[in-house]
């Protein structure tokens, strides 16, 4: 099993909307970026977990857990004229574009936000931290999940 960050803009894909669906698959759509869907295409699988984190929003951080419960197909979103996903290069043939489904695990007490996840030292080298990264997708080691899951639970974590 590995472990992820995937950012997401609450009005459209929250960890509310993951809770309010517990037992139901999302489809994690719209990555439009090479290297993000590189990792969603080669590296994400069934039965890694997910850390949801909250962007461009007034309050943001990770707001709690999903796991990967289908890997990587043909984004339907790149195909539908009507989504600001729509990719009109996209066919049947040459769809470049990949979706996962997640499912709902845990959402925090309270959003751990990316000021408290920068005053981690042990978090150094989580490429959300570090200046000039805008990846929508991105690898979380093993020890960086434990301690961001222990920040969790601390009462002053916001």
């Amino acid at each position: 099993m590995q472990y992820w960050l995937f950012k997401t803009e609450p009005e459209e894909c929250s960890i509310e909307d993951f809770a309010k669906a517990p037992t139901e698959a999302i489809v994690w759509e719209g990555v439009r970026n090479y290297q993000a869907r590189n990792f969603l295409r080669d590296q994400v699988k069934t039965g890694d977990l997910v850390f949801i984190y909250h962007s461009s929003c007034k309050d943001i951080g990770i707001a709690g857990i999903a796991e990967v419960v289908q890997s990587s197909y043909a984004d339907p979103s790149q195909f539908n004229s009507q989504s600001p996903y729509f990719d009109a290069k996209s066919t049947g043939t040459k769809a470049p574009w990949v979706a996962v489904n997640l499912r709902f695990v845990e959402k925090f007490p309270q959003l751990l936000s990316l000021d408290k996840l920068k005053q981690s030292t042990k978090l150094e080298q989580l490429p959300l931290v570090k200046k000039g990264n805008r990846l929508s997708v991105m690898p979380v080691s093993s020890a960086e999940w434990q301690h961001i899951i222990t920040m969790s639970k601390d009462k002053g974590a916001q």
